[in-house]
């Protein structure tokens, strides 16, 4: 059976346009939080976002919601060597509930509900939509839950590629709902930190193309990135995303899945929250003693960008296949007190890494949604 390969990566970030600018901003340590300079909503009290700065890309007639995922899927696409998606692809979007189709009965959604719904279909694949595509919604691990979904249908030759698209935009309904749980910080998130105060909302979009190896190759394209393994679960005796337990058990079925025993880096969930780091951080101690592993480097994304929320295991993958490709694990912004740990790393400066392989990829959400991939570098 031929390997599954990521052959292009598309973002829109609060670093801007591209997976470069985002990979630098990474890399550099630097945070793109501070509190809002558009987004206005009852819950909000000027506590630090992460918002797309104006121009990456702008609306155009869309929903900010579409351009982001739209840009983000043009620039995997073109990453990946593909003009267009060709006949028989299927996409994979991701987000909040779908948005009502034509002679479906339910009321045209306003302004503020586009925001929080979708995207839409049109706007990210033009009108009428030309590709298949689907609507996967797993809480924050939805892009992650639909890569694992792409492989499946990949391998089953269900299409010759297939594209995982999503974005996420500031909107008072999800921030409300992260204020209700208390989930947000007064101050810029920073996981892993012993005085992490809670998360950072952020926004962008992004894109994943994925097709076989054999395939890739054919085309003369990138097929370097496999999706080794993958692990998608919903428990839901628990709704929070912090149950350690579960944590450790998806990442050892995406390991059993890879046929893979260690790992040379994890691209963690983590927040900014003192209960999910904290379970986190317990449940890949756990897999690091499985593997033997004695300075397993561990970083997370949102502390530079905030929390994507659904589209969130894009930047995620995009930071971990970064790791692969350069040998260079980057910090977590923000983090400068680190958790005291036994067998991991939570580095604060760049940290070079001689050799490194493999990678998990961890997107944990409410509803007891968890799901891991672990990467790996051919």
């Amino acid at each position: 059976m031929s390997d599954i390969v990521i052959s292009g990566l598309g973002l829109v970030t609060p670093f801007g346009h591209g997976v470069e600018p985002y990979w630098r901003g990474l890399v550099g340590g630097r945070s793109a939080l501070a509190p809002a300079r558009r987004f206005t909503a009852a819950p909000y009290r000027g506590e630090p976002v992460g918002e797309v700065p104006h121009g990456a890309p702008e609306p155009a007639g869309a929903t900010r919601k579409g351009a982001y995922a739209r840009a983000a899927l043009e620039e995997a696409l073109h990453a990946a060597g593909l003009a267009r998606l060709p006949d028989g692809a299927v996409v994979l979007l991701v987000g909040q509930a779908p948005l009502p189709r034509p002679g479906e009965g339910r009321a045209e959604p306003t302004g503020d509900e586009r925001e929080f719904m979708g995207p839409d279909p049109a706007e990210v694949l033009g009108a009428p939509p030309g590709p298949r595509y689907v609507h996967l919604s797993h809480a924050c691990a939805s892009a992650v839950f639909a890569v694992g979904y792409a492989r499946e249908l990949l391998r089953a030759g269900e299409a010759p590629v297939a594209a995982v698209v999503g974005s996420s935009v500031l909107n008072r309904y999800e921030y409300a709902s992260m204020d209700v749980v208390r989930a947000v910080g007064r101050t810029a998130a920073r996981p892993f930190d012993v005085e992490r105060a809670g998360i950072s909302l952020g926004e962008g979009g992004g894109a994943v193309v994925l097709e076989s190896a054999a395939h890739a190759r054919a085309r003369g394209a990138a097929a370097d990135l496999v999706v080794a393994g993958s692990a998608c679960r919903v428990s839901g005796a628990k709704s929070a995303a912090s149950d350690t337990d579960r944590v450790a058990s998806c990442m050892r079925d995406a390991l059993d899945d890879a046929s893979v025993h260690g790992l040379d880096h994890v691209h963690a969930h983590a927040t900014g929250t003192g209960q999910g780091d904290a379970a986190e951080l317990a449940a890949v101690e756990a897999v690091a003693a499985d593997c033997g592993a004695r300075a397993l480097p561990v970083s997370s994304h949102k502390g530079a960008i905030g929390h994507l929320l659904h589209i969130s295991g894009a930047p995620a993958i995009a930071a971990a296949a970064g790791t692969l490709r350069s040998g260079i694990v980057a910090p977590t912004a923000g983090l400068a007190t680190p958790e005291p740990t036994d067998r991991l790393v939570l580095p604060t400066a760049p940290m070079e890494v001689s050799g490194v392989r493999t990678a998990a990829v961890n997107s944990f959400g409410f509803g007891g949604n968890n799901a891991s991939l672990v990467l790996l570098r051919r």
